[in-house]
């Protein structure tokens, strides 16, 4: 039995993101969340949030051990761009877009 945590609109951009849930995905629980805590990227705040919201999820709604979870996968994908403009010289302006993304960890009980 899997369970899932979504964190949304996260002010990163999910390329960021994609290289922190590629440590993580296909770890032990306390292996990956050992990993983020040492992994000095901004994304792993993030990553390591929804990570302990869906173990949180799986032992609260399916009573699983929290021993024998690892983590499924972890997916970032891209939310909405904010879209703003820098004026540079003679009147023309440089695009800047302001990426976020929608982040998803799965996490699903190994086969004894």
């Amino acid at each position: 039995m899997e369970a899932k945590a979504h964190s949304r609109y996260i002010r990163i951009s999910p390329q960021k993101l994609r290289l922190i849930c590629e440590l993580i995905a296909g770890k032990k629980v306390d292996q990956a969340i050992s990993i983020l805590e040492f992994t000095p990227k901004k994304g792993a705040r993030f990553v390591r949030k929804a990570l302990m919201s869906a173990v949180a999820n799986a032992v609260d709604q399916q009573n699983i051990d929290e021993d024998k979870l690892f983590v499924k996968s972890a997916i970032a994908n891209a939310g909405p761009t904010w879209k703003r403009s820098l004026p540079r010289a003679h009147m023309h302006a440089t695009p800047i877009l302001k990426r976020s993304s929608h982040l998803t960890v799965i996490v699903d009980e190994q086969a004894s």
